[in-house]
């Protein structure tokens, strides 16, 4: 089983530790610490599943990439944030700024949206699943773009005036979208819920449908709830 750090290490890892010998399935949990890793696994073979992706970045993998996945169900989710280690306001975001946002398209997106959604840029579609910043049509602040590998947009702060920032590197950064973000997403819009994903074909593997039901029960919900204080919801 395939997974990036946090939290989807330490949730699956709940699941291995306290419900899994019960359901009688053995987990092997494989971390990666990128977003590309996780489906080249899959695809090869070397794992059964992973869970660390939303359905808009399986639709661009499986477009980019050829693959033929299938995602099962959302489990969980945890915002994007804009976050500065010198700006308290994004009002106040001075001319010329630099923004870091993440270097893959549909995470790069979810940056773009951020800032606009605040009204420092204008999209040409606000609608549209992957804008990236060719569709930037309005910048009057003239904010001076970076792309950053996402695991490395935590570092980057000191470097830049503002980071978009994933919410599991987040996380893993000590950072929460609730105390530390200028302005994080709505945790009741599940668009990013990240999905079980397999090979297409494998839905009715008899470990892949316990291991579902496993990642779905209240369990995992209670842990969810009382570990990550509202950094990360659950999403079924």
């Amino acid at each position: 089983m395939a997974v990036t750090p946090v939290p989807h290490a330490d949730i699956l890892a709940f699941v291995d530790e306290e419900l899994a010998d019960d359901a009688g399935i053995d987990l092997e949990i494989v971390e990666f610490t990128d977003y590309v890793q996780p489906n080249v696994a899959l695809d090869q073979g070397s794992v059964d599943a992973n869970y660390y992706q939303h359905g808009v970045f399986l639709a661009d993998q499986e477009e980019q990439a050829g693959y033929d996945f299938t995602g099962l169900a959302t489990i969980s989710f945890q915002p994007m944030g804009l976050y500065s280690e010198t700006v308290t306001d994004l009002a106040a975001l001075p001319d010329g700024a630099t923004v870091a946002i993440p270097n893959d398209p549909v995470n790069g997106s979810r940056g773009l949206k951020l800032l606009a959604q605040e009204g420092l840029i204008t999209l040409a579609d606000p609608d549209a699943p992957v804008p990236t910043l060719l569709d930037v049509t309005d910048n009057a602040k003239d904010l001076q773009f970076e792309e950053v590998e996402a695991a490395q947009l935590p570092r980057s702060l000191g470097d830049v005036d503002v980071a978009a920032v994933p919410g599991n590197y987040a996380l893993d950064a000590e950072l929460s979208p609730q105390d530390d973000a200028l302005v994080a997403e709505d945790t009741g819009d599940t668009t990013y819920a990240n999905q079980l994903v397999v090979r297409a074909g494998d839905e009715e593997d008899p470990r892949i449908v316990t291991l579902l039901e496993l990642l779905t029960s209240e369990e995992v919900r209670r842990h969810i709830d009382e570990t990550y204080d509202g950094a990360v919801v659950a999403a079924f």
